[in-house]
């Protein structure tokens, strides 16, 4: 059974597993044909860039097989501290 975990909201602040900050431009972002949810994001380093990612990728666990240092638990966490 999967856990129950809050969506992204736009303007919060969510943390990779391999440690850098995402600002939520928007989720869900709904596919026009598919229906398919998505979440837009903003990486809070280096050039800025604008990505794109399906909901239910953001926010899967981290395969702690490939990445077995990790501690996170999922690839996607709400930062607890304030902007960067």
């Amino acid at each position: 059974m999967q856990e129950k975990r809050n969506r992204p909201v736009h303007g919060e602040i969510w943390k990779h597993f391999k440690g850098n900050l995402y600002e939520i431009l928007e989720c869900p972002v709904i596919h026009t044909e598919t229906r398919a949810e998505y979440v837009v994001y903003r990486a809070l380093y280096g050039d800025y860039g604008v990505f794109c990612r399906p909901l239910n990728m953001f926010m899967s666990e981290v395969d702690h097989e490939k990445y077995p240092d990790t501690e996170q638990k999922w690839r996607f966490e709400k930062h607890k501290g304030g902007r960067p």
